[in-house]
């Protein structure tokens, strides 16, 4: 589990089909290094993957070929060089929960649309083509792009435009300063809007279906269920 409240930057390069290794800027040591234990798990650009081994001041992880299918990773991973990529140590007990519940479990990959900067912040818009991803993105709803916690400012109806502002310190912390028009980010919407989708049968969902709420509670309704009425008037 995860705040989405980056600790750091760091360089992805891929050392296999299968594995990629994490490191500080420059091969400096991660900050939060001195922290981590092997099978411990980091936010990678919002995607949790789990230490496998230490090389270098940084670390290394496997990635599984759904990791790679469904998220960026697969693309930094198969461009030949280093990529830059937000860092997160998973939460631990007593830390502070200052963001919103993400798991490291991305949704879909989305692209940047425009990134304006303001008086005071930037204001950054994006687009998703999944029903899937933006079925979850709702106007003043969290979201993690790259892992980062964010609050949607306002989205279309259907979810799949939306924009957020930035305020300039978590602009510099992240990578979002490089993103160009057309860039891909990791996309997770919030957890509690899934649950929430499943328990109330959203139509279109892919919820499984749970048993309907009965018109009224009466007593025929408690007593099919197992409830005992004979000493519902005591006491």
């Amino acid at each position: 589990m995860f705040t989405g409240l980056v600790q750091g930057l760091g360089q992805l390069t891929c050392l296999n089909d299968l594995q990629v290794k994490i490191q500080g800027l420059n091969h400096q040591p991660l900050s939060f290094l001195g922290h981590l234990a092997i099978g411990d798990s980091v936010a990678v650009d919002g995607v949790c993957l789990t230490v496998e081994s230490f090389a270098g001041g940084g670390f290394v992880a496997a990635t599984s070929p759904e990791t790679l299918r469904r998220t960026t990773l697969g693309l930094g991973a198969n461009a030949g060089s280093p990529t830059l990529v937000n860092l997160e140590p998973s939460l631990r007990v007593g830390d502070k929960l200052g963001g919103h519940f993400v798991t490291g479990h991305i949704d879909g990959v989305g692209a940047l649309v425009r990134s304006l900067a303001t008086a005071t912040s930037w204001e950054l818009d994006f687009e998703v083509k999944s029903p899937g991803v933006a079925r979850y993105i709702v106007s003043k709803g969290s979201i993690a792009i790259n892992g980062i916690s964010l609050t949607i400012a306002h989205c279309t109806p259907q979810g799949d435009h939306f924009q957020v502002a930035v305020i300039p310190h978590t602009y510099g912390a992240t990578n979002l300063q490089y993103l160009q028009p057309g860039d891909p980010v990791n996309v997770e919407g919030d957890i509690l809007g899934k649950y929430v989708e499943k328990l109330l049968q959203v139509p279109g969902s892919e919820a499984t279906p749970i048993a309907p709420v009965p018109d009224a509670i009466n007593a025929h309704f408690l007593t099919a269920h197992g409830y005992d009425l004979r000493g519902a008037d005591s006491g």
